[in-house]
């Protein structure tokens, strides 16, 4: 059986690759014939993936689509996770997630025992993906959180960096993750500032 390999890193000082050996060495004992390793750093957030969307393209019906979790593949909107997961079914794939053991079942198990453990799994894999995006969302309402709590303590404090403003940045990025499909003119408007700093904001963390 043939698998393709999809290694995503965040940010660009974490190295994708990574877990590539791990997902080798899992491919080897399951018996599983590596055709393509698609790697990227980019947000997880992102459902336009370059590296993803090539994997996508070029695998056939039956493939493994194999990951290290579930946060790899996915810390998207519902909307997008539903789009991701319509695609990946349509295609035919077996996505298989290495620390999760129901789904290595896709590769082992057959007949009425590999149907039931494919809806199990899914339902665990839907889990999961809401979870990755729940914890995206909490850690960005702690960043906010935490810049208004010391900008209430001391009034006079400017964040420090390469001259953004930490908070209007951080409520931008929770706009955009909230409203995905809001354009830079509305959510320029509800946060109140230039569309000129969502579209920078909006470049800056699809390169993160």
């Amino acid at each position: 059986m043939n698998a393709h390999l999809y290694l995503r890193a965040s940010t660009k000082d974490q190295d994708a690759n990574r877990a590539k050996v791990a997902l080798e060495l899992f491919a080897f004992e399951k018996g599983l014939n590596i055709v393509g390793v698609h790697a990227e750093n980019i947000s997880g957030t992102k459902l336009n993936r370059p590296q993803l969307l090539a994997l996508l393209n070029t695998a056939e019906s039956g493939d493994v689509l194999l990951v290290e979790s579930v946060d790899r593949l996915s810390r998207l909107s519902q909307p997008d996770w539903d789009t991701l997961k319509a695609t990946i079914k349509a295609k035919g794939l077996r996505l298989v997630v290495a620390d999760l053991p129901t789904s290595h079942m896709l590769v082992e198990t057959k007949g009425i025992t590999g149907q039931i453990m494919d809806v199990i799994n899914n339902m665990l894999i839907d889990l999961m993906a809401t979870m990755a995006r729940l914890d995206q969302e909490k850690r960005v309402e702690r960043i906010m959180q935490g810049l208004k709590n010391k900008k209430t303590a001391e009034p006079d404090w400017k964040p420090t960096g390469k001259g953004r403003n930490a908070v209007k940045w951080a409520e931008v990025q929770a706009l955009m993750r909230k409203h995905p499909t809001m354009s830079a003119v509305e959510i320029a408007k509800l946060a109140d500032c230039g569309v000129a700093t969502v579209y920078r904001i909006k470049r800056e963390t699809a390169a993160a």
